[in-house]
């Protein structure tokens, strides 16, 4: 089997992100925490911790660092992420998270911290194509849309465009992202741990590009599939570029669902 991997992936909104973390966490074998899905699931429930974050996202505040951490803490102490790693996802997204990150995992670090890096006009034009599933909040776009009349491949729920995927409202998501993260990619670089992947290029291309990452970080390809020559752009030596033309020839889409409210991240 596939050795686990204990991984961050950053990236802003539209980097692929989502898409990635799915994909590596098949590659090798180990949960995929996502703190958006998390929270859909505290809120959907009602639970203490989801009444909180509620209340939070009612005022129009951002969740603070406890309730995230206490929430993120609670699955990567458990068995299966204890025994095999885990791919995290929306965490840690401040230097405050990133440091009880490492206490939760004390003694055990993580392998990497991933930084998918996609320029603006292309994340732009990702965002505004998007479509989400109301219900379990999977991702979709205009060139990959599910396969029947834009009902979810993995629940059945509508799928929609976010009322706030508009250019302006991705544009404030982008700035306050920018401003949030470039301290946590510091604070990461310093500990020798960030890797900065190029998330141009097909789904299959940017997850060889990640694999041959995380395997030369930890000194051989290990036990997993061949990894083709696409490079990296790293924040350590001996990780090349090599830039992916995007592919063409796409079947024309249905016509996409109309814009609808989201309660998710």
């Amino acid at each position: 089997m596939v050795p686990g991997v204990r991984l961050v992936v950053l990236g802003k909104q539209g980097a692929g992100k989502g898409t990635q973390c799915v994909r590596l966490s098949h590659h090798y074998v180990v949960p995929h925490v996502s703190t958006g899905d998390m929270l859909r699931g505290e809120v959907k429930s009602r639970t203490p911790l989801g009444l909180r974050a509620r209340s939070a996202m009612d005022r129009g505040e951002l969740l603070p660092d406890d309730l995230i951490m206490e929430m993120v803490g609670r699955r990567v102490t458990e068995g299966d992420t204890r025994a095999r790693g885990f791919i995290l996802d929306g965490c840690p997204r401040t230097i405050a998270q990133a440091k009880e990150l490492e206490r939760l995992l004390d003694p055990d670090p993580l392998d990497l911290v991933i930084d998918l890096e996609v320029p603006t006009p292309q994340v732009l034009k990702r965002l505004a194509s998007r479509r989400v599933c109301v219900d379990c909040g999977s991702n979709y776009s205009v060139p990959s849309p599910p396969l029947t009349n834009w009902t979810c491949d993995v629940c059945g729920g509508e799928v929609i465009q976010r009322e706030d995927d508009t250019e302006e409202a991705i544009s404030r998501r982008l700035d306050l992202y920018e401003r949030q993260t470039a301290p946590l990619i510091e604070w990461y670089t310093k500990r020798g741990v960030l890797v900065k992947i190029n998330g141009s290029g097909s789904p299959d291309v940017v997850t060889r590009r990640s694999v041959k990452a995380i395997e030369e970080r930890r000194g051989g390809r290990g036990a997993g599939e061949p990894v083709a020559g696409e490079g990296a752009t790293a924040s350590q030596p001996g990780l090349g570029v090599m830039p992916v033309a995007e592919q063409a020839g796409e079947t024309p889409p249905p016509t996409p669902p109309p814009a609808g409210p989201w309660t998710g991240s």
